[in-house]
């Protein structure tokens, strides 16, 4: 008995030996196994980032098309400019719509410049649209038209009011650096508008500069028209594109501006934001040469029934109304 007992537990020593054993040698082995697995992993994660780089590489112009000197940056950016100055206003006014499109559908380009191209634009600037806008920090322009860098010649005042001030940057943008349309662009929500409407009383209030600020907004709403208006939303457009009308308007008794408009070297429009939906919506539009008041085209003529005025030609694509001038009649 003694010695069986003794039997099995040598046995059983051996066998906690054994076992022992083996998991000493699989623990031994375990860190070999991982090793491998994790040498493998870096081996693929390394070739894949060889491969993306390599497709990088290939996809990116070679350094010398990119160029380096201001020789070539200007040379490059004289090709641009001449290839801007030779699109025509309504080719300019698609080109901002459909920006404005990629914008709301969220396909925005983004577009930015390199490095070499915003060195090129040191020695210039060709923008071809001017904007007349708020300085609400929800319309950024730019990028409301997916534009780049050099693309818009862009002014924000509150209200998008024309002033001694933003008049005479957009004459300056008109006469100096060419732009073929000039757009006043209202939004959705204006704080100016909405605050030009309260009673005089309580502008009066306001500091003496913006007193007159709201003041002059003010003049150019239609009250009568405005207190029949009960929806809230249909209000606040309908007083934010009177208020960009009035600027457009006034913008054409600028004789220098209208005598490029009917040369038909530039284009001025109207133009909405909707915060909500990212849409811009374009009207009021004063293009081309005077119309004819008689033959053909008087017999073709429409009337803008926002304006009272008539007139003999369509607004361009994507622009619900035109807007002509009574000195040009």
């Amino acid at each position: 008995m003694a010695v069986a007992a003794g039997l099995a537990a040598g046995a059983a020593a051996l066998s906690g030996v054994a076992l022992g054993m083996s998991c000493n040698v699989q623990a031994k082995r375990s860190p070999t196994r991982i090793s491998k697995q994790e040498n493998d992993m870096n081996e693929s994660a390394s070739r894949a980032r060889g491969s993306k780089q390599r497709a990088a590489d290939e996809a990116e112009p070679p350094v010398g098309w990119q160029g380096f000197s201001m020789e070539e940056a200007r040379m490059h950016t004289d090709e641009k400019q001449s290839m801007v100055m030779k699109k025509t206003p309504g080719e300019v006014l698609a080109e901002i719509q459909r920006g404005n499109a990629r914008f709301w559908t969220n396909s925005a380009s983004r577009p930015e410049k390199s490095a070499f191209e915003r060195r090129g634009l040191i020695s210039k600037q060709f923008p071809s649209v001017a904007v007349l806008g708020c300085s609400d920090s929800r319309v950024p322009t730019e990028i409301v038209f997916d534009q780049g860098l050099g693309d818009l010649f862009v002014i924000r005042v509150a209200g998008n009011a024309l002033d001694t001030a933003t008049l005479a940057s957009l004459q300056y943008a008109i006469h100096h650096l060419m732009v073929k349309v000039v757009m006043v662009l209202g939004h959705e929500a204006c704080g100016a508008v909405k605050a030009a409407q309260l009673p005089t009383d309580k502008l009066e209030q306001e500091p003496s500069e913006l007193e007159q600020a709201l003041k002059g907004i003010k003049a150019g709403l239609d009250s009568n028209n405005l207190q029949h208006i009960q929806d809230s939303r249909a209000h606040d457009r309908e007083a934010v594109t009177t208020n960009v009308k009035r600027q457009v308007e006034r913008l054409t008794r600028d004789k220098g501006i209208m005598g490029k408009v009917r040369q038909q070297e530039l284009m001025v429009v109207g133009a909405f934001y909707e915060i909500s939906s990212g849409i811009v919506d374009f009207f009021h539009e004063v293009s081309g040469p005077a119309p004819s008041p008689t033959g053909e085209a008087s017999a073709a003529r429409k009337k803008d029934n926002s304006s009272g005025r008539s007139f003999n030609r369509m607004p361009s694509h994507g622009v619900k109304s035109r807007f002509e001038p009574e000195e040009a009649k």
